[in-house]
């Protein structure tokens, strides 16, 4: 398999998971045209891309899914609730329903949604395999079953490291706003999302990609600094890398 985040941060989310040609968006939070222009950056074509699975209703998730999927005529997956909590798409037809805990074969790949903590009507992360596995968790308020057992069994990871938490306490968020993003229902910081790869990671990941870092409360430096750890305590040593907004990462292949 190949992958890449096409973006990755608080403005917006688009993941890019590729098997013999046959392609998967997990989410779609930028531009219909931002995914075209950073699909060619990478040497790849929207017509690869066979279906779009959606992890929740925020727009940081959604942005470019309607337009790339009538331009394309790439199919949505999403579950009920949060297909009734956002315009997915104005062709309802390309919306498909999907269980919180429910798997997909496509282009000889096994797509599988679980459950998680977050601040949205029925969200989900997803992973996919085909033998190895990539494993795509952000906006998470905290290190649940499901995204253990997840971490614990992923080839690759990309990984909520969403804000220091120094930053956010002198930041110029309002309080209300400080208590949800540090809330179950919120974010995972820096040091919460390293911890639940030390605690939990096996051997066998190869690749952890830092995702969904706050513009405001975070750097990319920041976020790898509490990682480094992991190089010290744990007998493995993946490649880490932090996704960023404004471009895509490396493609990276299993």
């Amino acid at each position: 398999m190949e992958f890449c985040a096409l973006a990755s941060g608080s403005s917006g989310n688009c993941f890019y998971v590729e098997n013999s040609g046959n392609a998967v968006l997990i989410d779609a939070g930028i531009s219909a045209k931002q995914i075209f222009e950073r699909l060619s950056s990478i040497g790849k074509k929207p017509e690869n891309v066979k279906a779009i699975f959606i992890t929740h209703e925020h727009s940081d998730h959604i942005r470019g899914a309607d337009v790339f999927t009538r331009k394309f005529n790439v199919p949505i997956f999403a579950t009920k609730k949060t297909s009734e909590s956002c315009n997915l798409c104005s062709d309802s037809d390309m919306i498909n329903i999907i269980k919180n805990d429910e798997s997909f074969s496509i282009g000889g790949m096994r797509v599988e949604a679980f459950s998680k903590s977050h601040k949205a009507s029925d969200p989900v992360s997803f992973n996919v395999s085909n033998g190895k596995k990539i494993s795509i968790i952000t906006d998470v308020g905290f290190a649940c079953e499901n995204v253990i057992a997840n971490v614990s069994d992923s080839d690759a990871l990309f990984l909520e490291s969403n804000y220091d938490e120094t930053m956010l306490e002198n930041g110029p968020y309002p309080y209300f706003l400080k208590k949800w993003i540090k809330s179950d229902i919120g974010h995972l910081s820096n040091s919460q999302s390293a911890l639940c790869v030390l605690e939990n990671a096996n051997s066998k990941l190869r690749y952890l990609i830092l995702s969904h870092l706050s513009k405001n409360n975070n750097t990319p430096q920041a976020a790898l600094e509490s990682f480094n750890i992991l190089k010290e305590k744990k007998n493995f040593s993946p490649r880490i890398l932090v996704s960023e907004r404004e471009s895509p990462s490396s493609l990276m292949r299993l």
